[in-house]
């Protein structure tokens, strides 16, 4: 699944080509990603050749299903990214980070040799990146079984009776 995404550079006519795909769960469990649970991300592809030149334009936009960090319910959240980049052969590997930049486009060095571009792992970081930090429903959008036990009102516990922490109540208050 992770070839999906693999480029061949020798193949391409000078001008633009592109390239359409969808992401789907398949491919984040290809790299044994537990964390999304579902996708439907479209990739569009844009490759730009001539001469020594090639840009690379990477469309990301769709959504993904992770579990709400609160409740645990699945949270479907919006994915959006445009990366670009410029592809250099022969390049050396120590490059500063000064040359690994070419204005807002960043650089991707591949081997003499290498006739192939494999965006999998960039498009799977791309998207990964794009995802909030802290990933929760809205207000309200929360699962409201699952908030009770996270606000301490359940129900079926008695006051203190289930709790490891019952026999230091009033610990502190007849010193």
């Amino acid at each position: 699944m992770k070839d999906t995404f693999v480029i061949p550079l020798n193949g391409l006519t000078p001008g633009r080509t592109e390239f359409r795909r969808k992401v789907g769960k398949e491919f984040f469990e290809s790299f044994d990603n537990t964390e999304i649970l579902g996708s439907d991300v479209d990739v569009l592809v844009t490759v730009e050749k001539s001469n020594r030149y090639i840009g690379v334009d990477v469309d990301l936009k769709g959504h993904v299903t992770v579990s709400c960090d609160r409740c645990l319910e699945d949270l479907d959240l919006p994915v959006e990214a445009s990366p670009k980049f410029s592809v250099k052969f022969g390049g050396d590997a120590s490059a500063s980070e000064e040359d690994l930049k070419e204005g807002d486009r960043e650089i991707i060095l591949l081997p003499d040799s290498n006739a192939d571009l494999d965006l999998g792992q960039i498009v799977y970081d791309f998207i990964n990146i794009s995802l909030p930090m802290q990933r929760v429903h809205e207000d309200g959008g929360c699962n409201p079984e699952a908030l009770k036990y996270l606000n301490g009102r359940n129900e079926r516990k008695t006051e203190g009776s289930d709790s490891p922490f019952a026999s230091l109540k009033g610990l502190f208050d007849g010193k």
